[in-house]
């Protein structure tokens, strides 16, 4: 398994949030909890920012990705909207969640509440060779459904 140092900083008053950590010993993702100041209740539909109360230095190379947790999804309708949401090397900001709330009953977020995961990916960086016709493959351009259902 490989392993990174990334550097972390907590944000404005957030010792009693538990920073990302693995949930189990083979966890892809760390588990993110909500550094809310007051409840947030989400409506059926409707979406809220949710602060997570630190900032990352990620190594240049590395993104880390937001994604939904799969226990909130299924029990609660509740997803990322822009999932996966990307964290880019430069970014210095906090982390923040863009919450969305698919179900039909309003969702109340609480401080410390595991609201996402994030997981730490290498980055691979493409160089466009523009060229007037681009290799037979045999899908050609099929496209949405074209196996089938």
């Amino acid at each position: 398994m490989n392993m990174i140092k990334v550097p972390i900083k907590r944000l404005y008053g957030t010792d009693d949030i538990p920073l990302p950590a693995y949930m189990t010993p083979h966890s892809s993702g760390m588990d993110i909890c909500a550094a809310v100041k007051e409840n947030v209740v989400i409506q059926p539909l409707d979406k809220a920012i949710i602060p997570a109360g630190f900032a990352i230095a990620l190594p240049v190379g590395y993104e880390a990705q937001i994604r939904p947790r799969s226990g909130l999804a299924i029990k609660h309708g509740i997803g990322i909207l822009n999932a996966p949401g990307t964290i880019d090397a430069d970014y210095r900001g906090e982390v923040k969640i863009i919450i969305i709330n698919l179900c039909k009953y309003s969702f109340e977020i609480k401080r410390g509440d595991r609201i996402a995961q994030m997981v730490i990916q290498p980055v691979v960086t493409a160089c466009w060779e523009e060229v007037s016709e681009l290799p037979d493959s045999e899908r050609m351009d099929g496209g949405f459904g074209h196996t089938g259902i």
